[in-house]
């Protein structure tokens, strides 16, 4: 073979390995463009659109805002271990039909932060309600229909009660869930008991590390355990759980059950708060609470509850193997209620 056949046969392969490389640059270039394009696509067709952020009491609130911005004002408060993404079929219906939508990331959620990184991360019941409020006033807002699941119902009926002049109208899930320390010391039967076991497990050092360990898996199981009959698929429980990698996650919910069983102190500026509520006050404002027909997580019976609502009232079954995340489950149903009850 004589040397200019070599020396060709070597630019040749030369010149195949360029454009193989040069081919699966490209090819990677665009499997990049193709995924950010992707992720940018996702992104823009988040029914709640882009977060807006604003001080608020303790905390940079990010919250999403739907609808018209003189519209009467809706607030929807999401539950743990969930997001706003519990609204994402109510909140662009509402707008829908002329209202101002804000549905904010808790304490401890999302991009919501504290101002202070010395400030108690603190998970009590009026903590979390004083948020609300705070939230109204830095958006000047007077009154509001306020609706809510879990934590959120909890927030939403402490505000009905202790600051009915600022709610229109309450949409509550599972109706009133005002507690206190003294009330949580009182055992309940076996079977109920059961249903609180991640109350139990976080009051141990064992449960904090699980729950800052396995925090993604640990809300999938409460997803499927309060709402057996919910088939969400992957993409939806990762879009909410990503709220839970907020960096006060942990110490939030945490807090939050151990304040419960009179395992955690709560702070002085919430003294008189709590007291009040520990007399379980009435709630004045038209009501309308709603359960699933399958919600598997702890909840009274309406019957229990029924007469701590003293003004409008309406109770209404949601059925359909409903679960505990109502909103997202039923929304129609839940976008009806708050539609309802801004009219009773």
């Amino acid at each position: 073979m004589s040397w200019k056949t070599i020396f060709s046969r070597r630019r040749f392969l030369a010149a195949a390995t360029l454009a193989i490389m040069v081919a699966q640059t490209g090819l990677v270039d665009a499997a990049q463009a193709q995924s950010a394009q992707s992720a940018s696509s996702t992104k823009a067709r988040d029914p709640l659109g882009a977060l807006k952020h604003i001080h608020a009491g303790a905390l940079d609130v990010a919250y999403a805002e739907l609808g018209p911005a003189d519209g009467p004002a809706v607030i929807l408060l999401h539950g743990w271990p969930y997001d706003i993404h519990s609204y994402e079929d109510v909140a662009p219906a509402l707008a829908a039909k002329g209202y101002r939508v804000l549905v904010p990331y808790a304490r401890g959620y999302g991009e919501t932060r504290f101002l202070s990184a010395s400030a108690m991360r603190n998970g009590e019941p009026a903590a979390l309600a004083r948020d609300v409020v705070d939230f109204m006033d830095a958006l000047g807002i007077e009154h509001a229909v306020l609706g809510g699941f879990d934590w959120g119902a909890r927030s939403a009926d402490i505000v009905a009660a202790l600051w009915p002049r600022r709610v229109k109208a309450l949409v509550t899930v599972s109706g009133y869930l005002i507690g206190s320390q003294a009330s949580g010391k009182t055992p309940l039967p076996p079977k109920a008991e059961l249903q609180w076991w991640y109350q139990y497990y976080f009051a141990t050092d064992r449960g904090r590390i699980g729950y800052e360990k396995y925090r993604h898996d640990f809300a999938k199981l409460i997803w499927q355990l309060a709402s057996p009959k919910w088939h969400f698929d992957e993409a939806t429980f990762e879009r909410s759980a990503a709220a839970l990698d907020n960096p006060d996650q942990v110490a939030i919910a945490i807090h939050n059950y151990r304040w419960r069983l009179d395992l955690a102190k709560g702070e002085a500026a919430y003294d008189a708060l709590e007291k009040q509520l520990a007399a379980f006050p009435a709630i004045t404002v038209p009501t309308i609470a709603l359960e699933g027909d399958d919600n598997g997580a702890p909840h009274p019976l309406p019957e229990a509850y029924a007469k701590q609502f003293t003004g409008k009232y309406q109770y209404r079954l949601v059925t359909g193997g409903i679960g505990h995340d109502l909103p997202q489950e039923a929304p129609q149903a839940f976008t009806q209620a708050v539609i309802d009850a801004d009219h009773l």
